[in-house]
């Protein structure tokens, strides 16, 4: 089996499927890395194979010596990883995060506050000086602010509580990186909610591998990346981006909107997988960082049916054409039909 993403040397890999011959046939074998650390993007349009390829990588990279996925699942498409005893996965229903686990400046930003504002400033202290909510609160309440503020900074972290996804119990990196895959159900997370999860989740895990090697390497794998790249979550994700390869924290975003990312999701992948795309924004999104090996403009090797996707490996420099394998597991991400529910 060829691997993408390497150009010499044995290691874990998912087998992705199997190369795409010009006429369409199935070629040979195809993988793709798991023993080194990449940023990846996969894109393409709703129902061409985008969460289902993540999916693929999340089985292979589960069953994998020396890595732990983490699974955002932000649509509950993915609970059919721990189905039955194909691969060794979990599913937080509920998850949960400490207080703690985001910074202070993160708490102005959760809200769209200025920082430099007085209810702003205000969290930015209480988060600073406390390690639970219940305890931001209490620094609220007895702090040297006007009333107007102190209420107001009062029920955002009243808001904040309500999500449910602040309790001092919540997930740490080390459960994260404890063995079996992880997926981290949030389709019931208010959308900030969900960011502040992402981003202790993407921070923790970084800063675990920056303070002392684990025994598994992580991978963080988010579908709708989309979402978490234009929010609270941004920073943590721009941060393993531009510099996880060193302590060995992997990512890979999907997203059927490329061109609602940052250039440095697009830029700073080693390893992209493109489906089926139409929208000229998100064409053009990805046309203008690609390669410059790239032998022909990407949009003339798009592929037109699901399942096939081409993968663009910078660690080769070179492009191939694929057909992802089908899924082990089940896929809960398939468009409900009318005609199932008559049946």
């Amino acid at each position: 089996m060829h691997v993408l993403g390497r150009d010499d040397g044995p290691g874990p890999a998912v087998r992705l499927g199997r190369y795409r011959a010009a006429d369409g046939s199935d070629g040979a074998t195809v993988g793709l890395d798991l023993d080194r650390p990449h940023a990846a993007l996969i894109v393409g349009k709703r129902g061409y194979g985008k969460s289902h390829t993540l999916g693929v990588l999340a089985e292979d990279a589960a069953r994998a010596a020396g890595v732990a996925p983490v699974v955002v699942d932000p649509m509950g498409g993915f609970d059919g990883l721990a189905a039955g005893d194909t691969v060794p996965a979990r599913v937080v229903g509920a998850p949960t995060i400490p207080a703690a686990t985001l910074p202070p400046p993160a708490w102005p930003a959760l809200f769209d506050l200025s920082p430099t504002g007085p209810v702003g400033g205000l969290l930015w202290d209480a988060a600073a000086a406390a390690d639970t909510l219940s305890a931001m609160v209490e620094r609220v309440e007895t702090a040297a602010a006007a009333d107007d503020v102190r209420r107001a900074a009062r029920n955002h972290l009243d808001l904040a509580d309500s999500w449910g996804v602040f309790d001092a119990d919540g997930l740490t990196p080390d459960a994260l990186l404890s063995g079996a895959a992880t997926v981290l159900d949030c389709a019931g997370l208010d959308d900030r909610a969900a960011g502040a999860l992402v981003r202790a989740v993407a921070r923790g895990l970084y800063d675990r591998c920056v303070a002392r090697s684990p025994d598994r390497l992580p991978w963080l794998l988010l579908d709708e990346g989309h979402a978490f790249f234009d929010g609270v979550a941004a920073p943590a994700l721009e941060t393993v981006l531009t510099r996880g390869r060193t302590p060995g924290v992997s990512l890979v975003a999907a997203t059927q909107r490329p061109s609602a990312l940052p250039p440095v999701a697009v830029s700073q992948a080693d390893l992209l997988i493109a489906h089926r795309l139409t929208a000229a924004a998100d064409v053009e999104a990805l046309a203008a960082a690609a390669p410059t090996y790239l032998s022909a403009p990407l949009r003339e090797r798009l592929p037109t049916t699901p399942g096939g996707a081409v993968v663009v490996d910078d660690a080769t420099e070179a492009v191939h054409g694929v057909q992802v394998r089908h899924r082990e597991t089940p896929h809960r991400g398939a468009d409900p039909r009318a005609s199932d529910r008559a049946d």
